[in-house]
């Protein structure tokens, strides 16, 4: 068999192997991810926004329940955006090199309350939206300068002690601006981890039970890593001599990432079969045999 016939199977059996990767992501943690935390209803129910992209490629719907009333969790909901408040969640990827400083508002900034439709909302650094509408106590929604899809901060009382908080999205790729590549891939692979955490961090606030910058820092950590070692199994597949353990461990690594970024279990547990992951990977076991066998 020919060098070239031999990177062409071993190209083969990546592609393969990241088929059924992406297959197991659409039929199972795409759906997931889309509805975290939402009931039934609020996934059906028409909301504010949902007329500025009727027929969206990624449509989310997320909430959470916090022990507060539209009215006390109203003014966190403003004052988000990079440069201002922060967004309460991983603080070292959204909020590096705010002006404000890297961490999240842990209290209410009376110069962050005051803004009206057309208002810019910083996203980063480098990106921008606008407020839409700007109902209080009810709801919030950016979008873009030229109005295309939605992002929606809802507030939906329960009881006079109980809220809940809903995020929708609403969003369309685009396909024909290469140079949005990146945004289109953030907001289908990583917005539910930043979602999430927002939704979190604003619950947090409201009940006064704020979590750690260091507890996010090390989650950061782990799924930078997690995703990491998946890419370097897959491309191994591409440079080293194509062996079934090389394929399931790269199968597995993958899986592990799936698991950690969009399953319910723990990260803790993501971690575990992490280590598994590289102990096949690094062949410690033959490591360990090996100094046994010396002593």
């Amino acid at each position: 068999m020919t060098s070239v016939s031999r990177f062409f199977k071993r190209l083969l059996a990546a592609l393969v192997l990241l088929a059924l990767i992406m297959a197991a992501y659409m039929l199972w943690a795409r759906p997931y991810q889309l509805h975290w935390g939402a009931t039934d209803q609020e996934l059906t129910q028409a909301m504010p926004g949902d007329h500025l992209d009727s027929d969206p490629e990624f449509f989310a719907t997320r909430a959470i329940t916090i022990s507060g009333s539209a009215e006390e969790i109203w003014p966190w909901l403003l004052q988000m955006g990079y440069g201002r408040a922060g967004y309460y969640g991983y603080d070292i990827v959204e909020n590096i090199g705010s002006p404000l400083g890297i961490q999240s508002a842990n209290r209410i900034l009376p110069q962050f309350q005051q803004f009206k439709v057309g208002d810019e909302v910083p996203i980063s650094s480098v990106a921008r939206m606008v407020f839409y509408e700007i109902e209080p106590n009810r709801h919030i929604i950016w979008t873009g300068t030229n109005q295309k899809g939605s992002f929606l901060w809802g507030l939906y009382p329960v009881d006079k002690d109980h809220t809940r908080l809903v995020s929708r999205i609403r969003w369309s790729f685009h396909w024909t601006d290469p140079s949005l590549l990146s945004l289109d891939l953030f907001t289908e692979f990583t917005d539910y981890l930043a979602v999430r955490e927002i939704l979190q961090g604003v619950k947090g606030r409201v009940e006064n039970q704020i979590e750690p910058m260091s507890k996010h820092n090390i989650e950061v950590l782990i799924y930078v890593l997690t995703a990491l070692i998946f890419t370097v199994t897959l491309l191994s597949m591409l440079v080293r001599q194509l062996t079934l353990k090389r394929w399931f461990t790269a199968l597995a690594a993958g899986v592990v990432w799936l698991l950690t970024w969009f399953s319910p279990l723990p990260i803790w547990v993501g971690v575990g079969l992490e280590l598994l992951v590289l102990w096949k990977l690094f062949n410690l076991q033959n490591f360990f045999r090996k100094r046994i066998t010396e002593n």
